[in-house]
């Protein structure tokens, strides 16, 4: 790290400012009605330091990053205004600013191309903002004072806007004080777009909003002194769409009103319905995570009750498939790499998070037992998460992270980037942590197979990653707390976390349910919740949150709500006024299946079981629970790496890899193969070729075939000489088509 010289007997000659990455602007209120710079007013917090945030001087790439540039560092996006100051005015031997000659200074003469420089030209003389730093060196470089007037928030002027392609608008943001005063400070602010694509930052750098060619949303980020606004931007598809359009779509429940008015801003309509074959298979992979079975599906689709989805929907959550399905999602985030934390401790885990998705645990008692877990790592699955991540500052990013959807991690270094938390909020969150005793046989990778128990402490304490001071807890919306030796912080810390009031909480939770019900999240990524990362439909994630919390945080009612809602029922086909939509939900989105679902489904598919190591005979990938048991196939298809720290959302995107997998493995190749496989027996029995297809399209597709399909398939059969060759052709054409592999 860079120590701060404190040179406070020194006069206050200034040095120049090296290498500046972009051209500064003045604040408004630093200028008389004539252009010409204010002589007094201007200091370093209030008008130079936010100037350097905003044109990327002090960013990550430049002199923000931990060495800093060419010996000059400052810190990142200015959080610490002290080490600032100093760098700037104390250190370089005095080289970087003259106050007797302010002109003469390197801080003007590099970034005006007068001196050689790494950024070039970023000012030109005589410019408002060449005036504005020339003065402040003139004037001594005086700091802005302890007792001054302090910013409470930053506001967009508009907060929203609806534009036409292509269409300009001026965007200000406005700084009020704790004195009532309100300030423009749009030259003086960092701004950042979301989808550049929709709309962005004009090139003058003015806070003119630029709208693209492409109909969407994005959201303008406006950072200034760590404080950020966003503004909405809404580009509407083009053409009208009559209200009765929008008036007379289906509404299940409250998740179809919000999503219609949504469209009816963007101007888009959606997909119609899809069809009961499609649904039925829908609700099966993303309720349990499994295919349904021929007779399960001729069932479905026999059957002409009219509330037959919403019948389905309920006798699905009440199968026992469930809690794997729905604990495998949680073992992502909380399985710990078995070389590490030891085989046994993994075991318990995986064995409590079931448990739990089998007893429909509430959420709120779900976190609770966990984050305040006691106990032995042999007995108390819950307490792993503690000998996963011995640390406070380990444990405390991934609590944030996973239950609150807020990401510290950045700021255990420094002021995070795109949100308001400081190291102060990451070092007072991890601070509850800082009691948790261990005793047995800690971490020793490879082999940490040794017991552990977890405990609370009556005293123990983190410092500060910066100033190297004690911490005390504190929430992320509170003040510091002094605890006594008989209170656990983690309690205080489960209490608020799942307080009434905490916006957090029950959002992030929504939002995975979502994410994994609809194919994609409001928020993505899913735990990253923040005003510069919107919802792409803020009043529905809401509503999400409010019931869930109403619902005494019941998961399987979260899922039954979103899975009667018109919306889930939607076809994944784009329509013409839809298909540019990526985020607003106006129809399905297609969504490859897990490894673990998509290799059960092979083999159901081929009637074959998988031999699983740690597993009896006959279990599903869906039962696995550590990673330790080997299989080339979840590998290729997403399954995380053992050795990456959690917490981590799989990928589930598609690969080169992935299809030649389906098309060339020697293990599928087997499958296929075997006596005891479904062709081998279909080719043996008396059914006809046209039943062989059939069968083979329910099992597949859980659909049977349209004529064309069914025509082609039986003269493919009738072909060769070789029937049980053909039928294990068919069967291996049908599991290497997208149909097959993606949720639709």
């Amino acid at each position: 790290m860079i120590v701060r010289q404190k040179r406070r007997n020194l006069s206050n000659v200034l040095v120049a400012l090296g290498v500046c990455c972009a051209g500064l602007m003045l604040f408004p209120s630093s200028l008389h009605a004539d252009g010409n710079v204010a002589s007094a007013g201007i200091t370093f917090e209030s008008d130079i330091q936010p100037q350097l945030t905003r044109l990327g001087c002090n960013a990550g790439a430049c002199h923000g990053k931990s060495r800093g540039q060419n010996g000059f560092a400052l810190s990142l996006l200015g959080f610490d205004s002290d080490f600032d100051y100093d760098a700037i005015t104390h250190e370089g031997r005095g080289r970087r600013v003259f106050p007797s000659s302010a002109e003469e200074s390197l801080l003007l003469r590099k970034a005006t191309g007068q001196l050689p420089h790494g950024g070039g030209k970023r000012l030109d003389v005589g410019s408002p903002t060449y005036e504005e730093i020339r003065t402040w060196i003139r004037n001594g470089m005086p700091r802005t004072p302890a007792d001054a007037p302090k910013i409470i928030r930053v506001v967009t002027e508009p907060s929203s806007r609806s534009l036409t392609p292509l269409e300009k608008f001026p965007l200000h943001i406005i700084a009020e004080y704790s004195d009532g005063r309100r300030r423009d400070v749009t030259e003086a602010t960092a701004f950042q777009s979301n989808d550049r694509t929709i709309a962005a930052i004009a090139a003058s750098g003015d806070g003119v909003v630029q709208a693209g060619p492409v109909p969407g949303e994005a959201a303008i980020m406006a950072r200034y002194m760590n404080h950020i606004a966003v503004c909405a931007v809404t580009i509407p598809l083009p053409g009208s769409v009559p209200d009765a359009a929008y008036d007379t779509l289906p509404r299940s429940n409250a998740i179809d009103e919000l999503v219609w008015k949504k469209l009816r801003l963007l101007g888009m309509l959606p997909s119609p319905p899809t069809n009961d074959a499609t649904f039925h298979r829908r609700a099966f992979l993303r309720s349990i995570g499994r295919l349904p079975s021929v007779d399960e599906t001729q069932a479905y689709l026999a059957d002409q009750s009219v509330d037959k989805r919403k019948t389905l929907i309920d006798r699905l959550l009440e199968r026992p498939e469930y809690a794997d399905f729905w604990a495998n999602k949680w073992a992502d985030l909380l399985r710990p790499n078995p070389y590490r934390a030891g085989i046994k401790s993994v075991w318990n885990i995986d064995a409590w998070l079931r448990d739990a998705f089998r007893r429909n645990m509430p959420y709120d008692q779900f976190v609770r037992e966990l984050i305040t877990a006691r106990g032995s790592t042999w007995n108390n699955g819950a307490t792993v998460i503690f000998r996963d991540r011995p640390e406070a500052i380990e444990i405390g990013a991934s609590v944030s992270q996973l239950f609150l959807g807020v990401r510290l991690e950045c700021a255990k270094c420094h002021h995070h980037p795109f949100e308001v938390w400081s190291q102060d909020d990451f070092f007072g969150f991890a601070a509850f942590f800082s009691r948790v005793g261990h005793k047995g046989q800690g971490l020793s990778p490879p082999i940490s197979g040794g017991e552990e128990s977890i405990y609370s402490k009556s005293s123990g304490q983190l410092n500060h990653g910066r100033t190297g001071l004690p911490v005390l807890p504190k929430t992320l919306t509170g003040v510091p707390l002094t605890l006594g030796p008989d209170e656990d912080p983690r309690e205080v810390l489960a209490a608020w976390m799942t307080d009434s009031s905490n916006p957090y909480f029950p959002k992030v939770m929504a939002n995975r349910v979502w994410a994994e019900i609809m194919g994609q999240g409001l928020v993505d990524p899913v735990d990253d919740i923040r005003a510069t990362n919107p919802a792409s439909n803020e009043a529905l994630l809401d509503h999400l949150a409010f019931e869930f919390r109403q619902q005494g945080y019941d998961i399987k009612k979260l899922i039954r709500h979103i899975m009667t809602s018109h919306v889930f029922g939607l076809s994944s086909t784009p329509t013409e006024r839809n298909i540019s939509d990526i985020k607003n939900f106006s129809r399905y989105y297609r969504q490859r299946m897990r490894a673990e679902v998509l290799l059960d489904a092979v083999n159901d598919v081929l009637g074959v079981e998988e031999d699983f190591a740690a597993l009896p005979p006959g279990s599903r990938a869906m039962q696995l629970w550590t990673y330790r048991s080997s299989s080339l196939f979840l590998d290729t298809f997403g399954r995380p790496d053992l050795n990456q720290d959690p917490p981590c959302e799989r990928s589930v995107e598609s690969t080169t890899p992935q299809v030649l997998h389906l098309m060339n493995s020697p293990a599928l190749n087997r499958k296929l193969g075997l006596d005891t496989a479904r062709p081998a027996k279909l080719a043996a029995g008396n059914k006809s070729n046209q039943e062989i297809v059939v069968e083979a399209y329910l099992l597949a597709y859980n659909r049977s075939p349209n004529s064309e399909e069914r025509q082609i398939a039986i003269e493919f059969l009738s072909e060769g000489d070789q029937r049980r060759r053909g039928i294990e052709d068919l069967f291996w054409t049908l599991l290497n088509t997208p149909e097959f592999s993606f949720v639709d």
